[in-house]
């Protein structure tokens, strides 16, 4: 199908663009890792108050490492001259928001993958399971989903570094206090059904934020 090809063409562009420099996915790495060691400086891994701790430190960490991604999106395409190509191509414009932001939740979904073993040997906690992937996956997509549209929005602005979080976080808000308390749960031995009310914010979030901005998009970048 055609949007299916243009959207793997906008991603491939963005995977191959980032492979070459790694500028963003070294910068997102860094930040992830700063603030993990830092927790796990301030805390005994083998105290209790770790698992208490651990899913505030993760979403800290992915939180504004994944900030640091999604503030350069599309400043790299407005710096490489790209951004105007892009929106003037012969095609819907919202299908850029959809590989933009696939792209993104492929980068910051790498640099979790990368951390969680990391974190699991600092914490002395198993990180690696399929309940605690699947909430970071469903909290990652719905933060990309939100970002990748106010990154466009906040593109062509001075204070974009300072903007963009003070749009973003807000709105975000209720996505990661429910990928917080699941991640918790999960942790304290609860099952999916036991934290099924914030797996039901997280999975609502995104049908309705990443839908919200996809219909927007084209109104944004109008803009």
């Amino acid at each position: 199908m055609s949007w299916l090809r243009v959207v793997r063409a906008i991603v491939w562009k963005d995977v191959v663009a980032e492979w070459r420099t790694r500028e963003v996915l070294s910068a997102m790495f860094a930040f992830a890792l700063l603030v993990i060691l830092i927790f796990n400086l301030a805390f005994e891994p083998r105290t209790e108050e770790v698992r208490k701790v651990v899913p505030g430190a993760l979403w800290v960490a992915f939180t504004f490492a994944g900030m640091l991604g999604l503030n350069r999106s599309f400043v790299l395409e407005k710096d490489r001259g790209s951004l105007d190509g892009l929106l003037l191509g012969p095609m819907d414009r919202s299908l850029i928001y959809l590989a933009k932001w696939l792209s993104n939740w492929l980068f910051i979904s790498l640099i979790e993958l990368i951390t969680l073993p990391l974190a699991s040997a600092l914490f002395n906690l198993n990180l690696i399971r399929a309940d605690l992937l699947l909430i970071t996956a469903l909290g990652t997509g719905g933060y990309a989903g939100v970002g990748t549209l106010f990154s466009a929005m906040t593109a062509n602005t001075r204070t974009r570094e300072v903007l963009l979080p003070v749009l973003l976080f807000p709105v975000a808000v209720p996505l990661l206090l429910a990928a917080v308390k699941a991640t918790g749960g999960l942790l304290d031995g609860d099952t999916l059904a036991g934290v099924g009310r914030w797996l039901q914010i997280l999975v609502v979030f995104d049908i309705i934020f990443v839908t919200l901005a996809y219909m927007l998009f084209d109104y944004v970048v109008e803009e």
